[in-house]
Order: C-alpha cells, then structure tokens, then sequence
C-alpha cells in the first residue's frame, strides 16, 4: 500500500450492484487516506446540517421530486470544500449522466479527477451473486444460500428470521441491471473519451483486485 499522504487522489467509482463496489471503494479510500463520498450518505448530511444547496434539496425531497442537477453539484462542491475532502476523494453515486459528468469535470477543473473505476462483473454473475443473498430481519447479517451458513432459517447471531429480500429475487434484480446498464453504458463513454476510464476485473480474490486497481491508478498519478 501506498503513504496515504503522499498524493491527493480524485476518483470515481461504478459498478453493478453485487459487483463488490463498496468493498474495493473502500479499500481505494483507506489507501489513498481520502473521504469515501456516497451521493446518498452526503445528500442526507446537507439536509441535516441545513445547508444552503441542503435546504432546497429539501424542498424536492419532501415533495417527491427528483433533485436538479444545479443542486447536486451544489452539494457536491459544499462536500468537497471541507477540510477531509481537500487533499482528494472518492466519489460513489455520481455522476449518472454524461452531462453530469461534464459538469462535475468543471466543476473540479483545477484539481482535475486521476480516474473513473468501473468495476466489471458479468451479470450473470451479479445475478447469482444477488439471487442467493439472504439477510436477517432483525440485525441485518447477510447469508449465501451456496454455503451452510445460508440454510438455516435462523440467524446464527441474533435468532432472527433469515429470508430473500423482495428487490433480491433474480427477476427484480435482472430489471435494475437492465436499468443500470441502459444508463451507465453512455456514461462510460464518456469518461473513455476524455481518457479517465479504468476498467478493472471484478472477479477473483478481493485483495488482488484492491491491488492491481491500486497499481493501474498509481501508473496515472
């Protein structure tokens, strides 16, 4: 791993759900020693803190509408001004749209962005990998049925019932990769073209994947 101190470090991260995004994009963050940035987490933040860009997202929260994109990078820009976000940071949830994506590009013209992750897992693979997840309703522990651990009805930690999720059958989960892939195919391109994209094998040992993404960015930089 490298000195987490030794250089500032601008990515973003996609990946299909059950492609392993939020394990490698925490590991790229810890590394990097960067704030791990999730649209939702930080939306969420500047509604609390009663932000200026907070409160108007408010306003569209409470009446159902989605955000405009003026305001998501108000939030964004806000996030990015404080103090553990200087130095760099790792974006997750944005941007969804290449037009986004060109706004957050001038947005953070003068520190530029090292490199767009998309962590790449066939969606066959993402579909087993969703299908057979199991979680207790009680404290949330999550189980495969492909291991033994997932064949009991009770969770081993707390006594809750362990059962599929509605979103987690193969047919909810088919609908939102064809979704994601529809929307995130342009974005892709986009970032392809201006040269940020790295596209990173999501299959195999979690250590070797952080450590190869590691080196490919560390080649940029």
């Amino acid at each position: 791993m490298n000195d987490p101190t030794s250089k500032g470090v601008r990515l973003v991260v996609f990946g299909r759900q059950g492609a392993g995004k939020g394990t490698q994009a925490t590991r790229l963050a810890t590394n990097y020693g960067i704030p791990h940035i999730s649209t939702g987490d930080m939306l969420r933040a500047a509604v609390k803190d009663g932000t200026a860009f907070g409160m108007r997202a408010k306003e569209y929260m409470d009446a159902g509408q989605l955000l405009p994109d003026d305001i998501m990078l108000g939030i964004i820009e806000e996030r990015f001004g404080e103090p553990d976000a200087v130095g760099g940071w790792l974006l997750d949830g944005f941007p969804r749209t290449p037009g986004q994506a060109a706004d957050l590009q001038r947005l953070v013209s003068q520190t530029g962005m090292d490199a767009a992750v998309n962590l790449e897992v066939p969606e066959e693979v993402v579909v087993e990998r969703i299908s057979s997840r199991r979680v207790c309703n009680e404290c949330g522990t999550i189980y495969s049925v492909s291991d033994s651990s997932g064949a009991t009805q009770k969770c081993a930690k707390c006594g809750g019932v362990v059962e599929q999720r509605a979103d987690d059958t193969e047919e909810a989960v088919r609908k939102r990769l064809a979704i994601y892939n529809e929307q995130t195919a342009p974005l892709l391109d986009w970032f392809r073209a201006e040269g940020l994209l790295l596209e990173v094998d999501g299959v195999g040992d979690p250590d070797e994947i952080s450590a190869g993404i590691i080196a490919e960015i560390d080649e940029r930089i």
